[in-house]
């Protein structure tokens, strides 16, 4: 059993009458995210801390060419070919599983629709080591069978995926060459609203091209990613500039373009980029470790209103964070918080929205003791919680990575969680193993397992973790064939038979 996280590049979230737009020019794939546990040294990259100058001695500025001149030969073209997966009839609609219908439609039980021809997609990315290191956007490089990178000076050269982040929407990619120009990241912190930024990227596959503008808003959290803390930016970005650079005007990367919010799919003003330190922490921990480790406290919270702040006994500008539900047997409760907490600091440092909340404690390294000031029935009360582990799950909190070794490999699972049971629907009786991903080319997806799905059996024994479910496959003989009992909301209970034999 292993991962493959994912995440649609066409995914798009309703945003009044305008959607966000991944700045990608990738084309129809469903995702399968590749990762690496190597075992490299920290990647060695560039970091400039100085404030940019904002006002100029000999009045302003008449060209960008020589920022550009810098900035230029460090930013790439990413192109990634990959195939159309296959169809089955667990994967349409659920009038389609009515035998009319089908009999209407002329479509036979238990049918599937072949993969169809591969097709390509183009994005950007920066190179930010001297050799080979390339940062660029998940959704350009997911479900990738082959990657490509174009370099300022012409060269095409072959990439590996060492590793991504879906829930930051960053992937690093590594070429085979040395001595090469890389960029020098910013510190994000210390930009503005109103900084001029320049973008530079691959849009549409024209080619490299530098477009510049400010940084309109700072911490947007519009694409429903785990962490986000997107610079807004009117510089234009378009589909294909996804992974590019967005540069302050001493060339220096302060964060990675990777959406816009659009009414057409073009660019109408507004443009999102990952903050450069964020960028740097991830990439760091992917080029590393191959994946990406966080903090994991095991809440849901809240942003505290006004009116919400009155309901509890508190001023109306009081700030904090609301605690609505506390994970069972998580690090938060062994710590000895509750729901209706108020958390008003972490380490002595003030959050008052759950965005920054959760970066916080994101940011916070597994194992590590965190102080946290909490209100408690109108009392201040100190909290001392060590953090767990999160390892790169999904917003479902608690996934497991085990080895590509055992059986149903290709499978990514998760605990149970409250947040899991409203989203898939799964009955509060029902313990298991909960599937975030199959690997469309795996026999796990040939047989039917499906995200959603909760492992209750895996070869009669009855599994009620994802510990238990890891466990089990790694006991079981790889070219064996495995009996899986699943539940879903769709279906119910059913038995999957696994045939990952040699002869299959």
């Amino acid at each position: 059993m292993n991962t493959s996280y994912s995440r649609h590049p066409q995914r798009a979230r309703v945003l009044r009458s305008s959607m966000i737009v991944l700045a990608a020019a990738a084309l129809g794939w469903t995702a399968a995210a590749f990762a690496n546990d190597s075992d490299t040294n920290e990647v060695v990259v560039s970091v400039d801390q100085t404030p940019i100058v904002r006002e100029l001695d000999n009045g302003p500025r008449v060209s960008f060419s020589p920022i550009v001149k810098r900035v230029a030969p460090a930013v790439v073209q990413v192109t990634v070919t990959g195939e159309t997966p296959k169809i089955t009839e667990s994967d349409l609609p659920s009038f389609f599983r009515d035998p009319r219908m089908r009999r209407y439609f002329g479509l036979p039980e238990n049918f599937e629709i072949p993969r169809g021809q591969p097709q390509q997609g183009a994005g950007s990315g920066v190179i930010v080591s001297a050799d080979g290191y390339i940062l660029t956007n998940n959704h350009v490089v997911q479900n990738a069978a082959e990657i490509e990178v174009t370099l300022d000076d012409g060269r095409e050269l072959k990439a590996e995926v060492v590793g991504t982040d879906p829930e930051s929407d960053l992937a690093v990619i590594k070429i085979d060459a040395s001595d090469l120009p890389a960029l020098t990241f910013a510190d994000s912190d210390t930009i503005e609203v109103g900084d001029t930024v320049l973008a530079v990227g691959n849009p549409f596959g024209l080619g490299q091209t530098v477009t510049s503008g400010m940084i309109s808003a700072l911490g947007r959290a519009t694409m429903g990613l785990a962490y986000e803390d997107f610079i807004q930016t009117d510089a234009a970005i378009n589909p294909g500039n996804s992974g590019g650079a967005l540069v302050d005007t001493n060339g220096r990367l302060v964060g990675i373009n990777t959406a816009i919010l659009s009414r057409s799919g073009g660019f109408q003003g507004i443009g999102f980029a990952i903050p450069s330190n964020l960028a740097r922490n991830v990439m760091q921990q992917l080029a590393t470790n191959g994946k990406v480790v966080r903090g994991y406290l095991g809440v849901f919270p809240s942003d505290l209103t006004p009116a919400m702040a009155k309901q509890f006994g508190l001023d109306a500008d009081q700030t904090g964070i609301l605690i609505e539900e506390v994970s069972e047997d998580s690090p938060a409760e062994k710590g000895g918080m509750q729901h209706g907490d108020i958390i008003t600091h972490i380490n002595g440092r003030s959050y008052e929205s759950t965005r920054a909340f959760r970066m916080a404690v994101a940011d916070l390294k597994p194992g590590e003791t965190a102080e946290i000031t909490v209100i408690r029935d109108g009392d201040e009360k100190e909290l001392e919680i060590t953090l767990g582990n999160r390892d790169g799950s999904t917003a479902l909190n608690g996934a497991v990575k085990p080895a590509d070794e055992g059986t149903l490999n290709g499978v990514a699972v998760a605990d149970i969680t409250p947040q899991a049971r409203r989203q898939y629907g799964i009955q509060s009786r029902l313990t298991g193993a909960l599937i975030i991903e199959v690997d469309p080319e795996s026999a796990a997806a040939e047989a039917g397992l499906r995200p959603g799905d909760v492992i209750l059996e895996i070869n009669r024994e009855r599994v009620r973790s994802a510990e238990e479910a890891v466990k089990l496959t790694e006991a079981s003989t790889p070219s064996m064939q495995t009996l899986v009992r699943v539940w879903n909301a769709r279906r119910g209970a059913r038995y999957i038979l696994v045939d990952e034999s040699s002869d299959r």
